[in-house]
């Protein structure tokens, strides 16, 4: 059996700094045999939960709401053993799509048994100076209610940089993410 990994990329620069990050992640996992793909989110129209509660009603693992990739992103979280969520920080936060992201596929899988339970789950941060702490614990909450385990680096899943690319000059930042991804792999060969 392969385990496999889902890194979803808030940020709407596909081949910015969270890129960037998301993807060091995924090669240094990819080196543990953990096989990893990034999904875009950012730059996507993703509508936030609307509290309908169809979800509650149905119990069929989708949102009501069929407009949008949602039910894709949700689909290819299932799908996987542990799942990265990338964001850029705006405004001391995460992106318009993260955001998105975690209140509507966190009601669907509060709804459905807490369906995301017992999978690996990861923040990884991209920041140009400040408000990184904030996007990181919106990830990790997110994890947390939904039952998952975060693994941990030797620092907060950050990486500091402004214009694309600028976060591979960030030594410490990438030491983090290379101890995120051999710990991340180490938790899901246990777990998996």
């Amino acid at each position: 059996m392969s385990i496999k990994v889902v890194a979803f990329n808030g940020s709407p620069r596909p081949k910015g700094n969270t890129f960037h990050l998301l993807k060091k992640v995924l090669e240094v996992m990819g080196e543990e045999g953990i096989e990893g793909e990034i999904i875009q989110l950012g730059g996507k129209r993703l509508a936030g939960c609307k509290a309908c509660y169809k979800c509650y009603q149905t119990k069929d693992r989708r949102c009501a709401q069929e407009d949008d990739e949602m039910n894709l992103f949700i689909e290819k979280a299932l799908a996987a053993d542990g799942i990265l969520i990338g964001s850029p920080v705006y405004f001391s936060n995460v992106s318009t799509e993260v955001k998105a992201f975690i209140d509507r596929c966190g009601m669907v899988a509060k709804a459905n048994d807490d369906m995301l339970k017992g999978k690996a789950g990861a923040a990884v941060i991209s920041v140009r100076r400040a408000g990184a702490t904030f996007a990181y614990s919106a990830v990790n909450f997110f994890f947390g209610i939904s039952q998952m385990i975060i693994p941990c680096s030797s620092y907060w899943n950050t990486g500091i940089g402004m214009n694309p690319g600028d976060v591979l000059q960030d030594q410490e930042g990438m030491e983090t993410f290379q101890t995120l991804g051999r710990n991340m792999a180490r938790l899901l060969k246990r777990i998996f």
